[in-house]
């Protein structure tokens, strides 16, 4: 099989401390994605919580930090439920440009979910879609 990676490459107008601050405090992240149970920190484990009616503040994504270089770049690890404890790897990359930041995640993995990889991939790159509108929104 084919590495799938999923690619996501945003321009925000804001400078790159303020966008990782969204990437890494608990209250931040809730604002766009998924509350986090604690913020990031280098080395730690992390989750991120639902928001779902009724089954508020269940751990609904975890994993484990990497690589923790404010404010540019973040390695983790990225599991939930349906990745049956399979982990994948979601890299942040922060790059400061004239006007604002250019942030890059690279989303990989894929393959070793096995059978359905694709599918899930996929269902993945169109949920960071999502978040990403959100993101733009409250970043600026």
């Amino acid at each position: 099989m084919t590495p799938l990676k999923i690619t996501k490459t945003l321009f925000l107008k804001a400078p790159a401390a303020h966008v990782w601050k969204f990437l890494t405090q608990a209250d931040r992240l809730a604002e766009w994605f998924h509350r986090g149970g604690a913020d990031l920190v280098a080395k730690g484990e992390y989750s991120l919580l639902t928001n779902t009616l009724g089954k508020e503040g269940t751990k609904m994504c975890w994993g484990q930090v990497i690589e923790f270089d404010p404010p540019h770049r973040l390695v983790h690890t990225f599991t939930h439920d349906h990745l049956k404890g399979v982990e994948t790897l979601c890299s942040w990359t922060l790059t400061e440009a004239e006007g604002g930041t250019v942030l890059t995640l690279e989303h990989t993995g894929w393959e070793k979910v096995g059978e359905g990889a694709f599918a899930m991939a996929a269902n993945h790159d169109a949920g960071w879609d999502e978040h990403f509108s959100r993101l733009r929104r409250v970043v600026s």
